[in-house]
């Protein structure tokens, strides 16, 4: 297969921006409603609840559908999914930005949320699927930039539409800009995904890594029996669920928590089931071995850890420039602009030497965003008490994007060097999952606890102790890092 001068095949030069392009466009639809909530606010009268429900109710249902998604990927075919997704968030966004009322907006995001959380776990599978080696490095490396774009970005977007459109228009325009794009991203994976992407991987290859999946006729697939383990994914959507719902509804009372018993009871009943199902000789939606992977189960745990803190940062920044500062929707966006340019130069520079460097890249991540962390809580104390312009911040949450560009993409290509391919996609659910059950947990703890100090305080000191709980998370993933290093090179003198 003949190759360009950056090392991909013409083929993979089509597939990358075919599968990235909608995966930003979904990722940044988390991020763009935090400065386009009180514009909703003054549209359609939501509420507190109903403005809550907007950022919760996508990303729960989002969470909820990673694993069943990227395992209905790897048995039915991931294009098919990643084009079903496309067509739902495509309608949920269309719904979304003509809503006439808060419910209509909520179930219009719900559907999007299902696109998200369709097409989402197909992007590594396809990665996973088309790409090898070090250009799988490179890959990932290229989706962990669009994650740090998406993050950082998308309040300057949602701003921006409301300084150019006006309140009313500006956070409607947020959601319908996604609909010519996910027309176009549906055409093009029409056009550019290989004739293998649209074909189940074999089942009976557990150890394939490589493109060349043979595309079955007709008659093949209509003898072949797809193992969907529809039980095994009730059980963990539900517990996933009830998991996540504990978190984002915490401030209702005591009795919340019952859910995340009930979540987590029903979690414990899906790993029995899987370990069940796969000694009756069929084949379970996840396979529990992959937990007994080194790198898979401690990339998860460190990942999942990461996003419990990182996540939460853009929201407290948002909330300190505009409500602790009085700052406009589009200059508090403004504000993560460098850490975004920052995130999506290191991600692809990071992933072309992911393969040869390994986990140190990631533990360099964690200690400068943790650098980043600490100089930007010192700038919120020090504007508080010596009047130092906020917008040192631009330089202090740069290191944050640095570090976010050398931990997302290159844990992902470690977290899944040794996954077999038929389980690309439910494998990469999990990851994914794990980092919105973490994303729920941060922002329900971090965020709590920043307005309980904030009302008290001021948001100068809320910052900085957000911060604070942020860095706690930040240090325990550096744990697992520095334990699978050490493990890692354990095994090399072993083997050597």
């Amino acid at each position: 297969m003949a190759r360009t001068s950056s090392g991909f095949s013409a083929e993979q030069r089509r597939v990358l921006p075919t599968i990235l392009v909608p995966a930003f466009m979904s990722l940044l639809s988390v991020s763009i409603v935090n400065v386009t909530l009180p514009a909703i606010d003054d549209s359609l009268d939501a509420g507190t609840s109903g403005l809550q429900w907007i950022v919760s109710g996508y990303a729960l249902v989002f969470g909820v559908l990673l694993v069943a998604a990227g395992r209905a990927g790897d048995v039915w075919g991931r294009g098919r999914l990643f084009l079903i997704g496309l067509a739902c968030f495509a309608l949920g966004s269309l719904l979304s930005g003509l809503a006439p009322s808060i419910l209509v907006l909520n179930l219009a995001r719900v559907v999007m949320g299902i696109g998200s959380g369709l097409l989402n776990p197909q992007v590594t599978g396809i990665i996973q699927q088309f790409f090898q080696g070090e250009l799988r490095g490179r890959a990932f490396g290229a989706f962990g930039g669009i994650v740090g774009v998406s993050v950082a970005i998308g309040p300057i977007l949602g701003g921006g539409l409301i300084a150019l459109l006006g309140e009313e228009w500006g956070w409607r325009a947020s959601f319908l800009v996604n609909v010519p794009i996910a027309i176009a991203a549906i055409v093009a994976a029409r056009t550019f995904l290989p004739a293998s992407a649209w074909h189940p991987v074999p089942q009976d290859d557990p150890s394939s890594t490589t493109a060349n999946i043979p595309v079955v006729s007709g008659a093949q697939k209509r003898r072949a029996k797809v193992d969907f383990d529809p039980v095994g994914m009730l059980l963990l959507a539900l517990g996933t669920l009830f998991t996540m719902v504990a978190f984002m509804e915490a401030k209702l009372g005591w009795w919340v928590w019952g859910g995340l018993v009930l979540g987590i009871g029903l979690v414990v009943c899906w790993v029995r089931w899987e370990l069940a199902y796969r000694d009756r000789g069929r084949t379970p939606m996840v396979d529990m071995d992959l937990f007994r992977t080194r790198s898979f189960a401690n990339g998860a745990l460190l990942i999942g850890l990461y996003f419990v803190g990182f996540t939460s940062i853009w929201l407290l920044v948002a909330q300190y420039m505009q409500i602790g500062l009085g700052h406009d929707a589009l200059t508090a966006g403004l504000i993560g602009l460098p850490a975004a340019l920052a995130g999506a130069i290191t991600a692809p520079i990071a992933g072309r030497y992911v393969v040869r460097v390994g986990r140190v890249i990631v533990l360099w991540g964690l200690g400068i965003g943790a650098l980043g962390l600490v100089l930007s809580a010192g700038v919120a104390l020090l504007h508080g008490e010596a009047g130092v312009n906020e917008w040192w911040l631009l330089g202090t949450l740069m290191l944050t994007g640095i570090g976010q560009g050398l931990v997302v993409s290159p844990n992902q290509t470690l977290t899944l060097s040794e996954v077999p391919l038929r389980y690309a996609g439910s494998a990469g659910g999990v990851l994914q999952t794990g980092q919105r059950i973490g994303t729920s947990i941060g922002i329900a703890v971090i965020t709590s606890l920043a307005f309980g100090v904030a009302v008290s305080s001021g948001w100068d000191v809320a910052l900085a102790v957000g911060f604070a709980a942020i860095l706690v998370v930040v240090a325990l993933a550096a744990v697992v890092g520095a334990f699978d290093l050490a493990a890692t090179r354990r095994q090399r003198r072993t083997d050597g």
